[in-house]
């Protein structure tokens, strides 16, 4: 059953949805994470669980309010239509403090990492052995991905649907980077560079008449691969939500730890001060679509101290804790 939301309420939510969506976009953050912290975490999980056989039973007799009653579809449309937006609008906005502000940036998102650790541990309550043990399997997991060396590209079929799977991971496992982790498979240029091109590349022909594109092998190779990526991508939307849902429901607390320990392990991969490795191919650097260098790693390095901008990088750590707090704040007093 849909939850009855004001006006307000929604514009609150598609706020959020573009908070995700420009999270997703940026490697070593996870959409997952800024669910976590602004409270629709678990009503996501729960409705990327309602797409199930009932749901496309409705789907197919053609009771579309029911299904999208049942799917929870107000605040799906809300968060995902945020999502999408985001791409387009402040993901670009993120994309230019990036290129410009690198370090400021990283280190605004390294304190509210930080913030988020506290904003999510403070009501734990029982930290027994089993709950301290699964935090430790968290960070521990958390660190071992930020410092893995990324693999070789592989375009196999089945290779890139699970890709698809891992690389949507990040909007329903917090802490963990989907964007990221695709570098270190190898498949972050094939599959959001190469791919991506092909496919505006495609759409803007069809779009002024010439079909003749869809008899290019080379282009057809390209759709074939973003299709598998993108199916893989909606199974592990629902999937991974199908699992989530089950363990939460029984094992709330563990499950809990082990995110708060992947979250702690994931400021390895946000660490301000590092410097970009590119992806090279017989040696040449790699750009993508609008002409930047494409990271495949970092290469991390210990703040000078005696350097201005350290000092600001830290006021920035301070303003992204402020963030969560001040959120943390306004959740109290909501209530």
């Amino acid at each position: 059953m849909q939850k009855q939301r004001t006006f307000i309420d929604k514009v609150y939510l598609f706020l959020k949805g573009l908070a995700m969506g420009a999270a997703n976009k940026v490697p070593g953050v996870s959409g997952g994470t800024v669910s976590f912290v602004f409270g629709f975490y678990e009503e996501l999980i729960y409705s990327f669980r309602k797409v199930n056989l009932k749901a496309f039973k409705l789907l197919l007799n053609g009771r579309f309010k029911s299904f999208y009653n049942y799917v929870n579809g107000s605040f799906l449309l809300l968060i995902m239509g945020g999502s999408i937006f985001s791409y387009f609008s402040i993901s670009l906005v993120l994309d230019y403090f990036l290129v410009n502000y690198e370090l400021y940036v990283w280190s605004w998102f390294f304190g509210m990492i930080i913030g988020s650790i506290y904003y999510i541990g403070k009501d734990f309550g029982d930290w027994n052995f089993k709950n301290i043990f699964s935090l430790i399997i968290g960070v521990a997991i958390g660190i071992g991905i930020s410092f893995l060396t990324p693999a070789t590209e592989n375009d196999n079929l089945w290779f890139v649907f699970v890709c698809g799977i891992i690389g949507v991971s990040g909007m329903t496992l917090p802490g963990l980077s989907g964007s990221f982790i695709l570098i270190l498979l190898g498949n972050y240029v094939l599959l959001l560079v190469d791919s991506v091109n092909v496919l505006s590349s495609v759409i803007a022909s069809l779009l002024s008449g010439d079909f003749k594109v869809l008899s290019d092998p080379i282009k057809v190779r390209y759709l074939k691969i973003i299709s598998v990526f993108t199916v893989g991508s909606a199974f592990g939307l629902v999937s991974i939500s199908h699992v989530l849902g089950y363990v939460l429901k029984r094992y709330y607390q563990i499950v809990n730890a082990v995110i708060i320990g992947f979250i702690t392990g994931s400021l390895g991969i946000v660490w301000p001060w590092k410097k970009a490795i590119y992806l090279q191919e017989n040696g040449q650097f790699l750009i993508d679509k609008k002409g930047n260098n494409i990271i495949e790693n970092y290469q991390r390095f210990v703040p000078d101290f005696s350097n201005s901008e350290t000092w600001f990088a830290i006021f920035y750590i301070i303003i992204g804790i402020a963030l969560i707090l001040v959120i943390d704040f306004y959740g109290r007093n909501k209530k």
